[in-house]
């Protein structure tokens, strides 16, 4: 009976997790895991290939914890990650690929983004313009849509030399891809070359399917395929910038479909935990009998 008992146990918490999506790029070889982000690293270029996250209205309307500017070694990459030394007077900036600005909702994930695996070299005109800009637009669409995800990372093409000690590379573009599950799904990617910009960022829109192209990485793959080939084929603007209608009108299909899961996960969750009373009450009337 007791092993009944704790397999049903398995059986919810399963159910509750299983909710969780976690779209992480393909391939994932040497994903490094923190408690608000996880990456790819790439040894022979020191840096992630890839960083992704969620990012929620709470997250960014919470965000009131100081800056710590202290970078560190990341510990949990195994080959070791780049230092800060390597960056030192190197005329590249210590450009943040998950921002702390997105992290600044608490000490833990504060420090976390300070780690060197999530560190790219920028060009300070490139840091601290376009790039800013795009990090501070994806911040508001966290709030006006309430959860999103968020990969990002370097484009290692027409690449600029390496840096340090340790030869860290410096990339020639940046991407960064943004995914919307509320209400009609969306999903929208750019592609900055490292360098100074005074266009708006809506020239630095691409479809997803070109970013992976440039990337070799499956990004959303976990997506139904049918929303997945719609979503990556175009670069759509609509619902992310104003002022821009939608390329073709969202199907109700996707929806239904959305909806009809739901239903489902809902109704086995109410079973099962029908199951356990009905398992607790039996239980409990044997146990008085057997007074």
């Amino acid at each position: 009976m007791r092993l009944l008992f704790t397999i049903l146990v398995l059986f919810i918490s399963n159910l509750l997790t299983a909710k969780s999506v976690n779209y992480i790029p393909i391939p994932s070889k040497d994903l490094v895991k923190h408690a608000y982000y996880m990456l790819s690293y790439n040894e022979k270029y020191e840096q992630a290939n890839w960083v992704y996250y969620s990012l929620t209205d709470s997250m960014v309307l919470n965000s009131g914890e100081e800056r710590s500017n202290s970078f560190k070694m990341d510990q949990l990459v195994p080959t070791g990650s780049a230092k800060s030394s390597d960056y030192t007077k190197s005329g590249y900036d210590r450009g943040h690929l998950c921002p702390a600005a997105d992290m600044g909702f608490s000490p833990i994930s504060m420090q976390e983004s300070f780690m060197m695996s999530n560190v790219s070299p920028q060009t300070p005109d490139f840091n601290r313009g376009i790039w800013k800009e795009l990090e501070t637009t994806v911040r508001e669409w966290a709030k006006k849509e309430h959860h999103i995800y968020i990969v990002t990372g370097p484009i290692f093409k027409d690449n600029k030399g390496s840096i340090g000690t340790e030869e860290v590379l410096v990339p020639g573009y940046f991407y960064k891809i943004i995914y919307d599950a509320t209400d009609a799904p969306k999903l929208i990617a750019f592609v900055l070359p490292n360098e100074k910009s005074n266009r708006p960022l809506t020239d630095f829109v691409v479809s997803t399917d070109a970013a992976e192209k440039l990337t070799g990485f499956d990004f959303f793959s976990q997506l139904p395929d049918d929303l997945e080939t719609k979503l990556e084929s175009r670069a759509d603007l609509s619902g992310w910038f104003g002022g821009y209608a939608p390329k073709s009108p969202t199907t109700l299909q996707t929806n239904t479909e959305i909806a009809s899961s739901n239903l489902k996960f809902y109704l086995v969750l109410v079973i099962v935990i029908g199951l356990v009373v009905l398992f607790v009450t039996i239980r409990s009337r044997r146990r008085k009998r057997s007074m």
